[in-house]
């Protein structure tokens, strides 16, 4: 089946799955923006604890759908990997940092014996809520923003420096956080994961005051969200130029409005965007709509809609004869699904283990009920249950 595919068919399907499987990250780090609302929704030391359990759930499935997408994209993409990773380590030493202190803290804030105090580890997970959200949209925006970079895959053959990319600048990833449109991106992702959280944390928790906090949340983290994300969405569209593959010569060349055309030219991808965004704003809106319980549901609109949203935004960054990845520096160095993608026959296995891709998610998904079955209470702490 796969070995019959040409090699550019192959390439955007592992462009597609590289999309999904972000999309999917975003959505899941609804649990580092809940982590940034341990004590904004609880006031009592019962209450944060119920937080903290609720996210403690998930915390996992965040971790290893990250794990994942970065080593999908290392073994499909592996150009990008050794020129983003190893040019610009700043940023992603500081994502991966965040995500370090998160699973310790999970592991050992309860633990007895736990000389730092469980304050100490609460303080981490914050730093992981806040830092790793905002840097990770900051990372993203940088498929549309570019970076300074060159690449010279002749040097390889040079036995004195044979590293076939180079970082330009003494920065090293720490020149996104300079550009505003980076800057809007990261707040973005950043306010919809407390979205996110404050509406799971709503579906999830059995406690009244938590409810009632949750609500006047929603719309002081919204807000912003709508206006970051929008900007961010005009500034891309409108303002960004993207780069253009010809098909023809290879030859990679700046036009303004490319996003834009991509998503105009992909109808599929845009009914997407479009069902996205309503999504998401019928999800926001539904504690309006609806005062009953029913507006603990906000989580099934809102999750759904980001993973669509994000999914036809990583769509538009890479198909269509786009550079996902443009270099400032020199444009001819940008790099594209076609230039950096790994050999027809890595990307021929590799699509034969994406086959066990819906097995995996059939059991994510029964994993997923069977824990969320049951709202949380505090009744849980007294009965012996495992406590975060």
């Amino acid at each position: 089946m796969f070995e019959n595919m040409s090699l550019e068919m192959l390439q955007a399907y592992w462009w597609i799955i590289i999309s999904l499987l972000g999309s999917l990250l975003v959505f899941l780090m609804f649990v580092q923006g809940g982590q940034t609302l341990i004590c904004t929704l609880g006031k009592t030391e019962t209450e944060k604890k119920l937080i903290i359990n609720v996210l403690g759930r998930k915390w996992e499935f965040t971790f290893t759908t990250l794990v994942t997408f970065g080593g999908a994209f290392f073994a499909s993409f592996p150009l990008f990997y050794s020129t983003s990773f190893g040019g610009a380590y700043w940023l992603w030493m500081a994502i991966l940092f965040a995500f370090i202190i998160q699973a310790i803290a999970y592991e050992y804030r309860s633990k007895p014996n736990n000389f730092l105090g469980e304050r100490i580890f609460d303080i981490f997970l914050f730093i992981n809520g806040a830092l790793g959200t905002f840097l990770i949209g900051v990372a993203v925006s940088t498929f549309y923003t570019g970076a300074p970079f060159i690449v010279n895959k002749i040097s390889l053959s040079v036995l004195s420096d044979p590293s076939i990319s180079r970082w330009m600048g003494n920065a090293h990833g720490l020149d996104a956080l300079l550009n505003w449109k980076n800057l809007a991106l990261g707040l973005a992702v950043f306010f919809l994961a407390r979205v996110l959280a404050i509406q799971y944390i709503a579906n999830s928790v059995e406690d009244e005051e938590i409810l009632k906090r949750s609500k006047q949340q929603l719309y002081a983290n919204a807000i912003p969200f709508l206006v970051f994300f929008l900007t961010w969405v005009i500034s891309a569209f409108l303002l960004t130029r993207g780069y253009f593959v010809e098909p023809d010569t290879g030859r990679i060349r700046p036009l303004k409005g490319k996003y834009l055309i991509n998503l105009l030219s992909m109808p599929p991808v845009l009914f997407l965007f479009i069902a996205g965004l309503v999504f998401v704003l019928l999800g926001i809106a539904l504690p309006l709509l609806d005062h009953n319980k029913n507006s603990r549901k906000g989580i099934w609109y809102t999750g759904p809609g980001a993973i669509l949203t994000v999914f036809a935004l990583l769509c538009t960054a890479g198909l269509n004869d786009t550079a996902y990845y443009p270099s400032t520096t020199a444009p001819m160095s940008s790099l594209t699904i076609h230039n950096s993608s790994s050999s027809r026959y890595t990307l021929t296995v590799m699509s034969y283990v994406s086959l066990l891709i819906p097995f995996v998610a059939a059991y994510i998904t029964y994993a997923w009920y069977s824990i969320n079955r049951k709202k949380i209470s505090s009744d849980e702490f007294n009965s012996g249950e495992h406590s975060y």
